[in-house]
């Protein structure tokens, strides 16, 4: 698969899925149709299926006017929310083969970020949304801390080698509070030196490799003393568990 990142709005990637010497294309979370257009202009392309991770308007609000050009373009979207354009409904058991590709994808139900989110996989490319970022986390505003724990704890039993296609470039304000939580993790302090060259060449920070935020994502750390003892410092109380961590740590991160 050959796989283009579209930036949108001032932060988004829309990700483009082709195979090679196809033209027809995939896009994951379309929230803007104009550089998703563009793009498949300038490459020759043919819209033939769309994949939504959840129903936030920077992920769907392109689809109608991409559909109203490219209308046999098939729609992917969760279960646990309604859309107005016509789609196809998936869920955790679903293993789909979207129009214009060869490769199945499976799906995997990460609530956390949104109650319906969901996640696709397909030969070790993760198209993961508002869940996962690179350094960092999605923010809470339907599910639990719990929720997104358990989430997260999914994605960490996938291959070390998986990329991860996050919707958003927030790789180097992540990197911020996460050398706040674990300021002597060397790791850490290699990437951002990393991000910060290609940024400055105006080039994306993703993907990022599973292994590579193993390492120094501190909301996959939660299971880390270093991450348990910076947390619990900040809150000033001993936290019992990986998921009190977790939910303090997303918590100090909000007020980052």
């Amino acid at each position: 698969m050959q796989i283009i990142h579209i930036p949108a709005f001032n932060d988004n990637y829309i990700w483009l899925i082709k195979e090679e010497n196809s033209n027809d294309c995939v896009v994951v979370d379309p929230g803007d149709a104009a550089p998703v257009e563009q793009r498949l202009k300038d490459i020759g392309g043919q819209l033939s299926s769309i994949l939504i991770t959840h129903h936030h308007a920077d992920h769907i609000g392109g689809v109608e006017r991409l559909l109203a050009s490219y209308p046999q373009a098939r729609v992917y979207a969760p279960k646990n929310a309604k859309y107005s354009f016509e789609h196809q409904v998936v869920n955790e058991a679903s293993i789909i083969t979207p129009e214009g590709l060869n490769s199945p994808f499976s799906v995997i139900e990460v609530p956390g970020h949104t109650l319906d989110h969901i996640a696709y996989l397909s030969e070790g490319h993760l198209f993961i949304g508002d869940t996962l970022f690179s350094a960092g986390c999605g923010r809470l505003f339907e599910g639990s801390a719990e929720q997104m724990h358990q989430s997260l704890s999914k994605i960490k039993k996938l291959s070390p080698e998986t990329l991860v296609y996050a919707a958003h470039e927030y790789t180097q304000a992540n990197l911020q509070f996460a050398l706040a939580a674990e300021p002597d993790n060397v790791e850490l302090h290699s990437y951002q030196q990393q991000v910060s060259k290609l940024r400055q060449m105006g080039l994306p920070s993703l993907p990022t490799s599973l292994n590579q935020q193993l390492a120094i994502n501190p909301f996959l750390r939660c299971d880390n003393a270093n991450i348990k003892a910076a947390v619990e410092l900040e809150e000033l109380q001993p936290l019992n568990n990986e998921i009190a961590v977790f939910a303090s740590l997303r918590s100090w991160k909000d007020r980052f």
